[in-house]
């Protein structure tokens, strides 16, 4: 009886074929990004090399997905999505969609603030992201501006602004976040205006914007 193992690592190749087609990405590109040689990488699409820990990290790094789903992923044609929570520094963290190089949903999960809260890290970075209050109260800090959201309200905004999420109410907060590294946007057939607390959003149409666009 053949080896198990063996029908998962030889399902890698055709995966990772896959996952560079989808992203629209050339060997060359990829051979750049990973430090792997164009030759390797050919040589694991098409199955003449097998694949090891030391060459699938870097895979899954630049493809933006686990381990485990770059070498046991369900078939492309299962539409079922298994979130897995992850908790980090106290936040429950979810994957809803998975979409290398596109919009990528999570829902979270944030506690109750302490009496007496650290200050918050703000983080900045490359994309667009729109965040929908699902149970709880939002505190969004935006640059210089704090903004409270209610269970229905929504918010746009460009990361490279300085941002961070807040547990703004006495319930565990739970969100829908929808996030595109390469500036991507929800498209929403309806939008209303709705209230910052430190300041009145400003609502946009085709240019960005450092204030958010609040929904409801």
């Amino acid at each position: 009886m053949s080896d198990p193992s063996d029908f998962v690592l030889d399902s890698v190749g055709p995966r990772l074929k896959r996952l560079r087609n989808r992203t629209g990405a050339t060997l060359q590109q990829l051979a750049e990004q990973t430090g792997i040689s164009v030759s390797t990488l050919s040589r694991l699409e098409s199955g003449q090399r097998r694949p090891t820990l030391e060459l699938l990290l870097p895979l899954a790094k630049a493809y933006q997905v686990s381990l485990d789903d770059l070498v046991g992923a369900p078939a492309t044609a299962d539409p079922r999505i298994h979130p897995r929570p992850v908790v980090r520094n106290g936040v429950t963290w979810m994957q809803l969609a998975k979409n290398p190089g596109g919009l990528n949903a999570f829902k979270q999960v944030l506690p109750v603030e302490p009496a007496n809260p650290a200050p918050r890290e703000l983080c900045s970075h490359q994309g667009y992201e729109w965040a929908y209050v699902l149970h709880g109260q939002l505190r969004l800090t935006l640059g210089d501006a704090d903004y409270l959201l209610n269970p229905g309200e929504a918010a746009e905004f460009e990361t490279i602004t300085q941002h961070g999420y807040a547990n703004g109410g006495s319930i565990p907060l739970e969100l829908l976040i929808i996030f595109g590294g390469q500036g991507e946007r929800v498209h929403l057939r309806v939008r209303g205006t709705g209230r910052g607390s430190s300041r009145s959003p400003q609502s946009s149409s085709g240019a960005a914007s450092t204030t958010p666009r609040l929904a409801r």
